[in-house]
């Protein structure tokens, strides 16, 4: 009888299959790959904000010089246009101005307030003249006429023109006369009168002292005159009367 030994393995089983299970393991390189990618893109991203940033306060600081700029070009402009125009209105402008002088009475002439128009401020453009002491209307339209007269008058008891029985001046005046040449007709265009020297509780010992009274008289209205028309003033009390500084003037505007 044959001996059988019996196989490690069952031949009829077959091969017994055997199960690979492969388990990925993880890179510390790709975990770094990961950070580092992140950081970049980051990085992009405040680039980009700091970009845009400079470039936005760029524009907006050339955007304020620009506007500065030009409000300043803006403003040169207009003074300049503004000196112009005044050069302009000046230029054209008729008018006359005339400062007073007081002339004393000698054995040839009267005592008088003489006119000037080339001394100080006064002057005469746009077809003003001054003859004989007279403005001559250059042509018809309105006209803006005025004139001022000061007094300096003494209040003492030695002066003797104007004063009343008591001894005290008694009135100042001033007046413009207008001649209209087309109509031959002398007219009287203003006129004021200022009491002076009045005697009062508080002015009376005031007077006696020697201290005196000062005030003006000014006139101004605007009238239609023609041309060739004659004005000129009459005042009283000459000898009272402040010329320095342009105290006294006369002149006329065209409207």
């Amino acid at each position: 009888m044959a001996n059988y030994t019996s196989a490690p393995a069952d031949v009829e089983s077959g091969l017994v299959e055997k199960t690979v299970v492969l388990v990925e393991k993880p890179s510390s390189t790709g975990w770094m790959g990961k950070v580092l990618g992140g950081l970049f893109i980051v990085a992009l991203c405040l680039g980009g904000v700091m970009m845009l940033s400079f470039y936005w306060n760029r524009s907006e600081s050339m955007l304020k010089s620009g506007q500065t700029a030009a409000l300043t070009k803006t403003e040169a402009d207009e003074k300049t246009d503004h000196h112009k125009t005044l050069k302009q209105i000046s230029s054209k402008a008729k008018a006359i101005h005339l400062v007073g002088s007081h002339q004393a009475k000698t054995k040839s002439s009267k005592e008088k307030l003489e006119w000037k128009y080339n001394v100080g401020q006064a002057f005469a453009q746009g077809g003003f003249e001054l003859v004989d002491n007279q403005i001559i209307i250059p042509e018809t339209g309105l006209y803006f006429v005025y004139s001022q007269a000061s007094f300096s008058v003494s209040c003492s008891d030695d002066d003797a023109e104007g004063k009343d029985a008591r001894g005290r001046l008694t009135s100042v005046s001033h007046r413009i006369w207008r001649y209209a040449e087309s109509m031959g007709v002398k007219d009287s265009l203003m006129s004021a009168v200022r009491s002076a020297c009045h005697v009062g509780p508080t002015q009376d010992n005031a007077f006696r002292d020697g201290q005196g009274w000062y005030n003006a008289i000014y006139l101004g209205a605007v009238f239609r005159l023609n041309q060739g028309d004659k004005l000129w003033t009459e005042t009283n009390m000459f000898a009272e009367l402040e010329t320095e500084d342009g105290k006294t003037f006369f002149g006329v505007f065209a409207l």
